[in-house]
């Protein structure tokens, strides 16, 4: 394995160093491996495990190519291990998730833009208490990603865009045994949607904590009913 470690830093230090940049060809197999020292196993080797993280595009009968190495791609990995949780890392997903959004927000009050900020408070103005739990997860969705994105990191806002996907059944869950779910989800949107709109990222921070952890305690107190 460490022919194939050794085959794949020479790769990533062509890419880091600018000799392959995103959408580039690399050259030939053979070509490659004399150029870099390495046996045509190995380069095989590391051109399939930079495949599986999507740095590299192996197209049949065409080449291999550098990604676009997009965060959302890069990050793709991440939701692979997600996928294969239980129930107690859920709840460690979900802690993960609380500390990376709350800080969003609180970057969300800080460099949103006013159109930003307009779209998100009239988001939260076009639901209301008589929607469907379906629908409220639909919002629920919209609504975070919109200020995660206004955050302006694309690393975090696919990162925590991966983390997030895998809680939408604890969410749908919630608002189908949780009394008085929708409207608590609601009254807390709106405080957050206010604290950004009022550019307070300390407050916008303290409330997305608190929505985020209520999810948390009800999720815990559900696994051990």
């Amino acid at each position: 394995m460490a022919v194939t470690d050794d085959a794949i830093e020479k790769i990533k230090a062509m890419i880091v160093s600018g000799e392959l940049a995103p959408g580039d060809r690399l050259p030939p197999e053979k070509e490659l491996s004399e150029r870099l020292g390495l046996s045509r196993n190995s380069m095989r080797e590391a051109v399939k495990a930079l495949e599986v993280i999507r740095i590299l595009d192996v197209r049949r009968g065409d080449g291999t190519y550098v990604t676009s190495l997009e965060p959302h791609l890069l990050l793709e990995a991440i939701s692979f291990v997600v996928d294969m949780h239980d129930d107690d890392s859920m709840l460690e997903i979900f802690a993960v998730r609380r500390m990376l959004e709350s800080q969003a927000t609180g970057l969300a009050a800080t460099v949103g833009s006013d159109d930003e900020i307009a779209a998100l408070v009239q988001e939260v103005a076009n639901i209301d208490s008589s929607v469907s739990i379906e629908a409220l997860v639909e919002h629920d969705i919209r609504f975070h990603r919109e200020i995660v994105r206004m955050a302006g990191n694309s690393y975090l806002a696919s990162l925590i865009e991966h983390l997030s996907s895998q809680t939408v059944r604890a969410r749908v869950w919630r608002g189908l045994t949780e009394e008085g779910v929708v409207e608590r989800t609601l009254s807390e949107h709106r405080a957050i949607a206010d604290a950004i709109a009022l550019r307070d990222p300390s407050l916008a921070t303290s409330l997305a904590t608190a929505h985020i952890a209520g999810v948390e305690r009800w999720l815990r107190q559900a696994a051990s009913a």
